[in-house]
């Protein structure tokens, strides 16, 4: 159940989005016999009452106000979006969407004897700690600081275990499994488009079920992209939002060609940069948001495609620094490149006497760097650090630690073709799924 237990991960040490199936009320011990006691005493603090109003009612069950704001609160935890009363309220609508769906598929499960053992319960439980570092029966001490029940954890897994179980089942019973054919078809296909541009995309998929909700579902888009533009980690908010099952991988759905997709997303593809984050694009199904994470030009020659292994480091200036003080910062840049044997060497040296927030280390292909950088250090062998280099913050001295060959375009296996077309038929199947029980309960909402 790694796939389900992914799903929780996020921005903070835990990614999790449960509800409480129930809600009671807390109450003040009566008095006995209506006897008044023998001496005043001061009244005991106030202890915060659960909200029982119902928020709506699924077929025959209830979810209430308390399980709304539970999960609001873990979404704002998760996906690091700002705890604000404009924000729960902006979001308000798909948190009780959710929850309506999750009524539905735990129903669903009841009614075809599915369900979740302890043990699974327990494994995809264990692997939310793993995944996040934390030793065992921590996470539960961590959501006890934010005032999050065990249970309300456990609810969520046991909904997102038995709805994969209850889809796998159906795409058995209604279809065949990925056929021979298929694989051979699309393992023949990698290998044509192999030297072939692609990119490593992300997705947030906001379904849209009737056209009254196209309005409040852009809306949201919009509202998300915005809180990722200033913050907000992609991968946690679509584990949180996105209703495609790239959520529980944090909407990575690997390297593709825009003709892979459909024309609507393929035409933003083509058009967006490594970085770059989409406005919402409405298909037929709904909205979606596009993040590019990497592209490769898929040519082993390809020179922009050799992976950079480098430190820098910067000898920061003042915006109004005057040729005196440009000059000691080159001196020091000059020494400094004097001196350093090694690139730890070379680093340290940058935290030491340069900027230790500017002075860094990373890997990157030649292609990602700047024209004019990407020509010094082209010439350089590892070992080899660049002149000294004026830049707009300080004067910089790069290092190169190491280079890498492009290595030639990695061809999938079977098994990587037939779990990514497996994939994509368990999430069309899940959606029709998902629409297929809307469609048929009794749906009321109160709020």
């Amino acid at each position: 159940m790694s796939a389900t237990a992914t799903r929780w991960l996020g921005v903070l040490l835990i990614a999790s989005a449960g509800f409480c199936s129930t809600a009671t009320a807390a109450r003040a011990p009566s008095l006995q016999g209506g006897q008044a006691p023998r001496a005043p005493s001061p009244p005991p603090p106030a202890i915060p009452l659960p909200e029982t109003r119902i928020a709506a009612v699924v077929n025959d069950e209830a979810i209430s106000v308390a399980d709304v704001t539970s999960r609001l609160k873990m979404v704002m935890l998760s996906s690091n979006l700002p705890d604000t009363p404009e924000m729960r309220q902006r979001i308000a609508n798909q948190v009780l969407r959710q929850l309506v769906d999750e009524k539905l598929q735990m129903q669903e499960a009841k009614r075809q004897n599915v369900t979740a053992s302890e043990a699974e319960i327990n494994k995809a439980y264990a692997q939310i700690e793993k995944q996040n570092n934390l030793p065992p029966g921590q996470l539960e001490q961590i959501l006890k600081q934010h005032g999050i029940e065990r249970s309300a954890l456990v609810d969520q897994l046991t909904a997102s275990i038995v709805w994969a179980k209850l889809v796998r089942r159906r795409l058995l019973s209604e279809t065949s499994l990925v056929s021979d054919e298929e694989i051979d078809y699309a393992l023949q296909r990698a290998k044509e488009n192999a030297n072939e541009p692609q990119s490593r995309v992300a997705e947030i998929f906001l379904a849209v079920d009737n056209p009254q909700q196209d309005e409040e579902v852009r809306r949201l888009a919009e509202r998300l992209t915005e809180q990722m533009k200033q913050g907000a980690r992609f991968s946690a908010v679509a584990q949180q939002f996105s209703q495609s099952a790239t959520a529980a991988v944090g909407g990575d759905i690997g390297w593709v060609r825009p003709e892979q997709l459909s024309p609507e997303l393929g035409k933003a593809l083509a058009q967006m940069r490594p970085g770059e984050l989409s406005p919402p694009i409405r298909t037929g199904a709904g909205y979606y948001l596009l993040l590019v994470l990497d592209r490769r030009s898929g040519r082993s020659e390809d020179p922009g495609e050799t992976l950079l292994h480098l430190v820098q480091i910067v000898f920061p200036l003042p915006s109004q620094a005057n040729d005196a003080i440009r000059r000691a910062a080159i001196i020091e840049a000059q020494n400094a490149k004097t001196t350093a044997k090694s690139c730890d060497e070379m680093l340290r040296i940058g935290k030491e006497k340069g900027s230790p927030q500017l002075s860094s280390e990373g890997r990157l292909r030649a292609e990602q760097i700047a024209p004019g950088m990407r020509k010094i250090v082209s010439g350089l062998q590892p070992g080899q650090s660049s002149p000294p280099i004026l830049q707009k913050n300080g004067v910089g001295v790069i290092m190169l630690c190491g280079k890498e060959a492009p290595s030639a375009p990695t061809i999938p296996t079977r098994e990587q073709i037939a779990e990514t077309l497996t994939r994509q038929r368990l999430d069309t199947l899940a959606r029709r799924y998902m629409r297929d029980l809307r469609r048929a309960a009794f749906v009321d909402v109160r709020v």
